[in-house]
């Protein structure tokens, strides 16, 4: 029916399918922005499956656009609630154009509507993973030129063999990227090019973590303020350079990912939707992996901190550039999680002022002369009375020693 549409959503992006002047007028009625879905990708390859012939027409009499699922389209989002499938996780909902509105089809819960052919919807959950992901590696690109020196100098001139592997994969996956984009889709020549690329992104990832934990091991070990401060600038340059390089790596992956779904539907299309159900999970896992490390170093650059703020007065540079260094660190892994979409929050440390630092010493001095002054003064009566009862002591022995050597000198007068 032209007056009818289905939404598809994955919890990351919302796809909407229909006839093409249906899908605009919903977009325009909702002031949503949205790029193409591809839908035309899969008429050749699900042709050639058996039993979905149908699927193809279907695709031929529908277009179909995407968007990322932010706050704004979500609010529109709500306004159409979703029903969710049990195999592939995504909520649908079809929705019908009545008075040039909108409304939600509560027919499609039984499974009534043309558009919830399985191959179609398998198809299309597909192509929104691979724009999804796309767009993850744009935000990345985007964030790696925000830091362009720092990837000059890893990712560039980087003599380390491990990174210089990564590196190399890095420009045959491009290569692919950029024929997959010419051709629409993925053939075997091109696919065996990039095929042992996994273990080798892998491999730098893996190498990029470790180093990120032995600043974290190396800021915990330090207790002296002074090398703590060494520990915290080292995990300050170094920690954003490694952030790099993570972030490449991340990106590499999902560009692996987009080609191994077109491989998926080009060679064997019936096993997209679990292929994107396993590349889905392992995309999570690696995102876990990567935020238990930063968070790690996180934690401990914030313990740092701490113990810089506990030792200020006595440390009046060091301190705060424990302090400055934990806020830079903590500032780059909040702005690579963003980029990551790994969620969390940071408050920066705030570093005490040497001033705030001494007027509160002398508080606490002054607090403690107080209570001494009593003691002082009580402790001063007591030892006056005592040197006051010693010396009247010593006095009486004098006199009585003087009056006893007067005595003897009288006797001894007489005497004579």
């Amino acid at each position: 029916m032209d007056n009818e549409i289905q939404l598809i959503s994955d919890g990351g992006g919302v796809a909407i399918i229909g006839e093409p002047a249906a899908v605009e007028r919903f977009l325009v009625s909702e002031g949503l922005q949205s790029k193409d879905l591809g839908l035309h990708r899969l008429g050749p390859a699900l042709g050639k499956a058996a039993g979905v012939a149908q699927a193809g027409s279907e695709i031929a009499a529908n277009s179909g656009r995407w968007m990322k699922l932010t706050a704004e389209s979500a609010k529109v989002m709500d306004k159409f609630p979703m029903v969710t499938n049990s195999v592939s996780g995504n909520a649908h909902a079809t929705l019908r154009a009545q008075n040039g509105q909108f409304v939600k089809n509560l027919q499609f819960v039984k499974g009534s509507h043309h558009l919830t052919n399985p191959a179609l919807l398998a198809g299309a959950a597909g192509l929104m993973a691979q724009l999804a992901m796309q767009q993850s590696m744009k935000e990345i690109t985007d964030y790696l030129a925000t830091i362009d020196e720092k990837v000059d100098d890893v990712l560039r001139a980087q003599k380390d063999a491990v990174l210089a592997r990564m590196i190399g994969v890095g420009f045959v996956i491009e290569e692919s990227m950029t024929i997959r984009e010419q051709r629409g889709r993925v053939d075997e020549v091109t696919w065996s090019k990039v095929q042992g690329a996994p273990a080798t992104i892998a491999e730098t990832q893996a190498y990029a973590l470790r180093q990120l934990d032995a600043l974290a091991e190396k800021l915990e070990r330090k207790t002296a303020i002074g090398d703590l401060a060494k520990a915290a600038r080292e995990a300050e340059s170094k920690g954003q350079e490694w952030l790099a390089v993570l972030a490449r790596c991340f990106q590499l992956q999902d560009a692996i990912a987009v080609l191994e779904l077109d491989r998926v539907l080009d060679a064997s299309p019936g096993e997209l939707d679990g292929h994107r159900l396993g590349l889905r999970v392992a995309r999570q896992h690696r995102l876990e992996l990567i935020s238990r490390c930063t968070e790690r170093l996180l934690a401990r650059m914030a313990a740092a901190a701490g113990r810089a703020n506990a030792k200020v007065l006595l440390n009046p540079l060091d301190s705060p550039a424990v302090v400055k260094s934990s806020n830079h660190v903590s500032t780059a892994i909040v702005e690579f999680h963003g980029r990551l979409g790994i969620e969390g929050d940071r408050q920066s440390s705030e570093a005490r002022r040497w001033t705030d630092a001494a007027k509160e010493a002398r508080d606490k001095a002054l607090e403690t002369g107080a209570d001494g002054v009593g003691a002082a003064r009580r402790l001063g009566d007591e030892t006056l009375g005592r040197a006051k009862w010693a010396t009247g002591k010593l006095s009486s022995r004098i006199a009585e020693r003087g009056l006893r050597w007067r005595g003897d000198d009288e006797k001894r007068d007489e005497k004579d």
